[in-house]
């Protein structure tokens, strides 16, 4: 008898809302995941009759899934100070690509490096990202993975300009002298020693050489000069001559093979005044700096809001490693849910829009820390004592019917 189809539709579409019940439960701790929901529909068998005014008479024939709805809001987000994990504040999902070379996303982001360095999901696929040459990002080249490993450096930089903050003595006699060495970079990041030593040549006039230990050019004897010059000061101490800059100071060859130094004294602080004095107090110096450094080692890295991974170097410095990519989706109910909290483009979802975290729309990207789970555990409770009702309703009308049809058969004989 046909009229069993009906209550037997029934019995399937409770089972399928218990099943996608069971689902979100089963996925209650795992990150990222997004609730589902089971949408049925009706089915109308359209018998062609009609009644005295021309209503069309339908007999309902059961229910059917009409469509299965994913929850995309944003579960909370858990702490884990690991500085992979990473969780999206806002819209997007994250990109991955598989070891065929087809891309997913994933709002889970419980990422770690592999052997290689590179940034992965737990289940090996790669993360993709903007890459990054000497801590310079580039938003507008191709995805890659991102590498995250102790083998990431630094490059070294050579020192272009130095400083020195210092007092020479105006008290001290015609020849007395003093000195100051400080530390500058060729450009495979060797250190080099420079001494700058001043000598009095007379009332308010002093004279000064720099030089470095003649080991790092190969020359003769025991230093090398590499500039020299005069240093007029005024009656109250201030340096008078040279002003602003002392450009020029060469450096070549250097035995390790470096490129030449070439390199400016800055003479001025950053208001304009002079960081050599000469008053009645022992000649000292302060203060040295310069720009230069030597190539660094990955000590740690952290995720910027805006995807960025900072890598923080031995060498004090911090450089960018690369740049998380975010995707959006028009149609996010389009996509195809493929296992391991990933998600895969449809027609229906349209391609991806793939930019940076916190531009076009997309969220920002919180480090060290994880999406939670959206199923809201109450809440599927109630749906599954609706869908228990449900089937236990249809598997009552399932027995009503088997009794009529005893009855019938009954009837014949």
């Amino acid at each position: 008898m046909s009229f069993f189809s009906v209550p037997l539709s029934g019995l399937t579409a409770a089972q399928e809302q218990l099943q996608s019940v069971s689902n979100n439960l089963a996925n209650i701790n795992t990150d990222g995941y997004k609730d589902q929901t089971v949408s049925f529909s009706d089915i109308f068998f359209q018998a062609g009759t009609t009644n005295g005014s021309g209503d069309p008479l339908q007999t309902g024939v059961g229910t059917k899934v009409a469509s299965t709805n994913g929850d995309f809001t944003e579960g909370n987000l858990s702490p884990t100070g690991i500085a992979s994990n990473m969780a999206l504040q806002g819209d997007g999902f994250f990109i991955t690509q598989q070891s065929d070379g087809l891309n997913e996303y994933t709002r889970a982001g419980d990422f770690t490096a592999n052997s290689s360095g590179e940034l992965v999901t737990p289940g090996g696929d790669l993360v993709l990202g903007y890459g990054a040459e000497a801590g310079i990002v580039s938003a507008s080249g191709p995805l890659q993975p991102l590498q995250v490993g102790s083998s990431a450096v630094a490059p070294a930089a050579p020192t272009t300009t130095f400083n020195i903050t210092a007092n020479l003595q105006s008290s001290a006699a015609v020849g007395a002298t003093a000195s100051t060495t400080f530390t500058g970079y060729d450009s495979l990041g060797t250190p080099h020693i420079f001494t700058v030593q001043y000598t009095k040549t007379g009332s308010n006039a002093w004279s000064y050489n720099i030089s470095l230990p003649a080991a790092d050019t190969g020359g003769p004897g025991t230093s090398t000069t590499v500039a020299s010059g005069n240093l007029v000061f005024s009656n109250t101490g201030q340096l008078t001559a040279p002003t602003g800059t002392v450009s020029g100071i060469a450096v070549s060859p250097l035995v390790d093979g470096a490129a030449p130094m070439n390199m400016t004294w800055n003479l001025d602080d950053n208001s304009g005044n002079p960081t050599i004095t000469q008053v009645d107090n022992p000649s000292a110096t302060s203060y040295t700096s310069q720009n230069g450094y030597a190539s660094g080692s990955l000590l740690s890295y952290a995720v910027q809001p805006d995807g960025t991974i900072e890598g923080t170097f031995s060498n004090g410095k911090s450089l960018a490693l690369g740049q998380v990519a975010i995707a959006k989706f028009a149609n996010l109910q389009g996509l195809s849910r493929s296992g391991n909290n990933s998600f895969e483009e449809t027609a229906a979802s349209g391609l991806p829009v793939v930019g940076v975290a916190g531009t076009g729309g997309r969220g920002t990207v919180v480090g060290g820390s994880v999406e939670q789970s959206n199923v809201d555990i109450a809440a599927e409770f109630a749906k599954m004592i609706v869908a228990q009702q449900a089937y236990q309703a249809n598997a009552k009308s399932v027995t009503t019917f088997d009794q009529i049809s005893q009855t019938t058969i009954a009837m014949k004989t």
